[in-house]
């Protein structure tokens, strides 16, 4: 499986629907909590090429972009792929 960065915020649905779909395929990733530490909000905002909300997701070197764009590669049937490496 590739590493997976995810930055998150407590009190975001978003985040928590995005960390739900990742934990159903078995993903193991690494939550950021741009909450409890903001000096990681402008490493987010460069790695997402200007994105400043949450959730930020990427999966290996790929940027996945928000919950939204995580849910539609799984209906896409792109999702396992990707976890996977490929």
């Amino acid at each position: 499986m590739q590493t997976i960065d995810i930055y998150t915020t407590p009190y975001c649905g978003f985040c928590h629907a995005a960390k739900r779909l990742l934990t159903s395929k078995g993903a193991e990733f690494t939550e950021i909590d741009v909450a409890r530490d903001p000096s990681r909000r402008p490493e987010m905002t460069q790695r997402a090429n200007g994105g400043r909300t949450v959730p930020q997701i990427f999966v290996g070197k790929t940027h996945v972009g928000g919950c939204d764009e995580l849910y539609a590669l799984e209906r896409d049937g792109k999702l396992d792929a990707l976890l996977a490496g490929g």
